[in-house]
């Protein structure tokens, strides 16, 4: 397979995360997990039989799932955004996502895996390059959790 395939580390849950992230996007799959042999269970602590990596799709990317034990973990310094065209959007991928996770500033959260992923609307990019919207638009997300599109536009204008 050519192009860039992301490769998330999980302790034990990639194949749940995978299919978790599949049932979130639209145009989501999940394909079949390779396992582990005996010599990569010695290798990695990892139980021999047990998901090593698992691909999958989010609306059309490719992923590949990676149990590869307690080592790693997930922070802020990486994040994957979801750009909505309307609130309901927002609402539904911001629920879902945060589900058993941790709600932070700014359109930022943290899902059940400890993945931080930004919920923001579609054109904040505009708002944020209009130097005369820019500090009204940031002043507004700075009081949000969940984004709210009416208020952004509401501090645009």
């Amino acid at each position: 397979m050519k192009g860039i395939t992301t490769f998330l580390w999980f302790d034990g849950q990639a194949e749940e995360a995978a299919r978790y992230y599949a049932s979130v996007f639209p145009n989501s799959s999940v394909g079949a997990a390779t396992r582990y042999g005996e010599a990569g269970a010695k290798a990695s602590g990892q139980p021999k039989g047990s998901v090593m990596t698992i691909p999958f799709t989010l609306d059309g990317k490719p992923f590949v799932a990676l149990n590869g034990g307690p080592i790693f973990k997930f922070n802020e310094s990486v994040s994957f955004v979801v750009n909505c065209d309307t609130q309901a959007e927002i609402d539904q991928y911001w629920d879902k996502l945060a589900a058993g996770g941790q709600e932070a500033k700014c359109g930022w959260l943290k899902d059940k895996f400890g993945l931080s992923w930004q919920v923001v609307p579609s054109f904040m990019g505009e708002l944020m390059q209009d130097a005369g919207k820019a500090a009204k638009v940031m002043e507004a997300v700075l009081t949000m959790k969940k984004l709210d599109i009416a208020a952004l536009r509401k501090a645009a204008a």
